[in-house]
């Protein structure tokens, strides 16, 4: 058996002045991630699945501590790695499992071909296969954002600067660089996250600056759900379940 270990969430709405501070305060100490392109950054994109009740909305908006939600994942809309997550959250808590899947395999997902999943070797594939059918569980909305990456071997630190969070609209192609979005947060706001295991080492502690202390509960699934329905004009209750449909 995997041993399940959760790491600390801790996440913080900030403006340019603060990131602008908080790079100046890192350089030299807390080295790039080294996965980035040439300016620093990765585009992160998100096709998140949501159950017929839309459990994964609601148990978020209703503040319930142990809830998970599934979701596809690319980077720079390419389908060289595509991976299927399942981010189990307890509070500030997290512990992440994924299993990868290729372009063939993203299509029957989306096309509703949920069979190959339960022959998968992957134990995850097999439980998403069993949400899908017993759940009714279906792809809801694509997420963009870019992301700034910074990595600390002590105390396995990651912190991260997710910049122009957005709602994709009309279709949900994970491979369209033109897919329609609209942006989520104010032009001056960004999600800065800092994920570690064990402990927070004082050096990071020491270079976050006062004006980072809002810190937020903000999920980017939730808020672009909500910019969704703002955009659609649509209430909660009545047909935020179809929406991007």
């Amino acid at each position: 058996m995997k041993e399940i270990r959760y790491r600390h969430e801790l996440k913080y709405l900030i403006n340019l002045p603060d990131w602008a501070l908080l790079r100046s305060r890192m350089k030299g100490i807390i080295p790039p991630d080294e996965n980035t392109g040439e300016n620093g950054e990765y585009w992160i994109r998100s096709l998140y699945f949501d159950d017929y009740w839309n459990s994964a909305y609601q148990e978020k908006e209703d503040g319930i501590l142990l809830r998970h939600k599934y979701r596809l994942r690319v980077y720079n809309c390419s389908d060289r790695f595509i991976k299927l997550e399942r981010k189990n959250k307890y509070g500030q808590y997290i512990f992440k499992e994924s299993a990868p899947v290729n372009r063939s395999e993203t299509e029957m997902i989306l096309a509703g071909e949920y069979d190959f999943l339960k022959k998968s070797k992957y134990n995850l594939l097999q439980e998403f296969y069993y949400e899908c059918t017993s759940k009714f569980m279906r792809p809801r909305l694509i997420v963009d954002y870019d992301r700034e990456p910074y990595a600390l071997g002590e105390g396995d630190v990651r912190i991260t600067f997710d910049k122009h969070v957005r709602a994709g609209f009309g279709k949900l192609d994970l491979f369209d660089p033109d897919l329609p979005a609209i942006e989520v947060l104010q032009a001056d706001q960004m999600i800065m996250e800092i994920k570690f295991t064990e402990f927070l080492p004082n050096l990071v502690r020491s270079i976050l600056p006062p004006r980072a202390s809002m810190l937020t509960a903000a999920s980017k699934y939730a808020l672009c759900c909500n910019a969704a329905v703002r955009e659609k004009n649509l209430n909660r209750t009545e047909g935020f379940l179809w929406m991007v449909h």
